[in-house]
């Protein structure tokens, strides 16, 4: 066996890296008397993948979007996100985890009216206490990314849904996260700019960032390499589940 074919076989040999998102046995409950939102689901999410998690409203698909952000905690089972146990994280591990390690996209844009595009991205990087200065060189460059670099200094009312989604999507990848999610991205949009954003979560992802698409739209998740669907708080279907 040459050195080469030796040093091949022992890269395939290699184990992977950990996945980026691992849900066991997760389950959320709300209220008194609690409520189910999700019940007993097992996810895992490699580095790298696109993933669409699919359900009408009432689903559990939100819970599952907390979850998954860090936003919420499980009432049992364990969700590690980016390697981290998240209900073992103190509330100040879990702001720096979504700081450095997770982007958000929403519905709403979020957009403050009265500040520039590239402010607007910039001030993504607050939480991550970058200089005033390296935030906005880094919003420019994220901007530019998103096919916006000549509305640097327009505000959201002078853009279309299209443009003001995508500057929510600069703002959330300006600090290079390796997962990002987003939540009914399209929702707000008509078609030509829902697929517009759709083909630049498809760049994005081609660039190499793990994508989780929150949606209750079938034709999106049709569009996606992975489907996972949820009803009634449990995974009911995922087309990436091994056979």
């Amino acid at each position: 066996m040459t050195d080469t074919t030796t040093a091949s076989a022992a890269a395939l040999a290699q184990p992977a890296g950990p996945p980026i998102i691992h849900l066991d046995g997760v389950t959320r409950e709300y209220g008194e008397p609690p409520t189910l939102a999700l019940a007993g689901v097992d996810l895992t999410i490699e580095e790298g993948e696109f993933v669409a998690i699919v359900g009408p409203s009432g689903s559990g698909k939100s819970t599952m979007l907390n979850l998954i952000g860090t936003l919420d905690r499980p009432t049992s089972g364990t969700a590690r996100i980016a390697g981290s146990d998240a209900g073992r994280l103190s509330d100040a591990k879990l702001s720096a985890l979504r700081a450095y390690r997770i982007g958000f996209v929403f519905q709403q844009f979020h957009l403050a009216d009265g500040v520039t595009t590239v402010d607007n991205v910039a001030d993504g990087l607050i939480y991550a206490g970058v200089p005033r200065a390296e935030r906005r060189r880094r919003a420019r460059l994220a901007l530019e990314r998103v096919g916006l670099g000549h509305r640097l200094d327009h505000r959201p009312s002078q853009l279309s849904g299209g443009e003001r989604q995508r500057v929510a999507i600069a703002r959330a990848v300006v600090g290079d996260p390796p997962l990002l999610l987003a939540d009914e991205p399209t929702g707000n949009l008509d078609s030509v700019s829902g697929a517009s954003i759709v083909e630049l979560l498809h760049e994005l992802h081609r660039g190499g960032t793990t994508i989780v698409v929150i949606t209750h739209d079938a034709g999106l998740a049709a569009r996606l390499p992975r489907q996972v669907a949820i009803r009634d708080g449990r995974i009911v279907d995922d087309s990436g589940r091994a056979a």
